[in-house]
């Protein structure tokens, strides 16, 4: 198993939520840290909540659904630390919660970008990084999602991403073997974070009802994915559920 005061991750959507505890774990941890976001300010905020020397992190500004942009960020990447251990693909938006025939198809569209081009793009550059580094080989990790098991009313876009999500880390995980790349996904359920926070007046229920749904501290989802990366390349969590105990997923509908 390699040092983490030697590895090297990459966090997309690590301004807020999920991406930001994660970083900070992974900080805690001894990791050395390259984050991506579309906005610079959350970023350096989570650099400065991590309380870590400039020398263990890197900061850009990337859309992740653009692919110059993502080539951009890596290359950088190796510029200033030379490898990838960790991708954790964690960008991710959602769309309006209408029938999906109000939807827009730019919405549709957007969500696509998102949550499944963009996590294509990036673990696109993580393998052909991780093929030819010295010694080869890394992680990575796709934030899925609840919605990959079963949707929430009025989230076409979104389940579809999610769903289509294991579909590329099942096909990752078979096709990096031969390159020591591992690829697991961590299902994530009612994180408290500011996309959940709706939750605590209520959320719509497959019922149509209105109800509030009970969050969970975003740490322990930090501290799954840092377990994730503990083991060794010889071994793998393919798929790790992460919930709130009494929220409706079991049972939903």
């Amino acid at each position: 198993m390699a040092d983490p005061m030697h590895k090297v991750a990459l966090v997309t959507g690590a301004g807020t939520g999920v991406g930001r505890a994660v970083s900070l774990a992974l900080f805690r941890e001894g990791y050395r840290v390259a984050l991506l976001g579309r906005r610079i300010d959350p970023l350096r905020e989570t650099t400065r909540l991590g309380e870590v020397e400039a020398s263990r992190y890197l900061v850009k500004s990337c859309d992740t659904g653009v692919p110059d942009q993502v080539r951009d960020a890596f290359s950088d990447l190796v510029s200033r630390f030379g490898r990838l251990d960790l991708l954790f693909n964690n960008a991710g938006i959602g769309a309006r919660a209408v029938p999906v025939d109000e939807l827009d198809v730019e919405e549709w569209k957007a969500v696509v970008d998102t949550n499944l081009t963009g996590c294509f793009l990036c673990a696109r550059e993580a393998v052909r990084l991780m093929k030819s580094q010295k010694p080869k080989g890394g992680r990575i990790i796709n934030n899925g999602s609840i919605s990959a098991h079963a949707p929430r009313l009025y989230s076409a876009p979104y389940t579809s991403t999610k769903h289509a999500v294991t579909g590329l880390t099942k096909s990752l995980a078979l096709d990096g073997r031969a390159h020591g790349i591992a690829c697991g996904q961590i299902d994530i359920g009612n994180a408290a974070t500011p996309m959940t926070e709706r939750m605590a007046t209520g959320v719509l229920q497959a019922d149509g009802s209105m109800a509030a749904e009970p969050t969970m501290d975003v740490d322990s989802v930090a501290r799954a994915v840092v377990y994730m990366d503990s083991l060794s390349l010889e071994e793998n969590v393919l798929f790790m559920t992460v919930m709130a105990n009494r929220m409706p997923f079991v049972g939903r509908g």
